[in-house]
């Protein structure tokens, strides 16, 4: 889609994926790249048993999280000093500039559909490995 596109309804069928910095594989959904939004970025990230993130943040931009099956359990502050399970039906939420690190120590599949709010979903990631030996592999 470019800028001299009219604006339009999309439909995306997710069927190809991408490796995100933070170490995980993604499911392609919506943004910039494949529907030209403008102000949001959605997709769905499937972590398989023992999958773990590196220690990020993201920027400038807002992420809200839905779990649709499984647990995750996510270490976030300044110094990855608290944690939380995450599980099936819990919605997450994840402020802008806040460190944070999810691993999946279930032995299930946990899959999520992700939301935020920078159509360009790895433009602002910035990787912390200073902060990955805190949590325990």
């Amino acid at each position: 889609m470019t800028a001299a596109d009219p604006a339009t309804c999309r439909l995306i069928r997710p069927n190809s994926s991408y490796a995100g910095k933070q170490g995980l594989s993604y499911l392609e959904g919506i943004s910039t790249e494949t529907v030209g939004s403008k102000a949001i970025c959605m997709h769905i990230l499937t972590m398989p048993p023992g999958a773990r993130a590196k220690a990020h943040l993201h920027e400038n931009h807002e992420t809200a999280i839905y779990v649709l099956s499984g647990e995750v359990d996510t270490w976030y502050g300044d110094n990855l000093e608290h944690h939380v399970l995450v599980k099936a039906g819990d919605l997450f939420y994840i402020p802008a500039g806040v460190p944070h690190l999810p691993a999946n120590n279930s032995g299930k599949p946990s899959s999520a559909v992700i939301a935020r709010t920078d159509p360009n979903e790895q433009e602002s990631v910035m990787l912390l490995p200073h902060l990955d030996p805190l949590v325990p592999a």
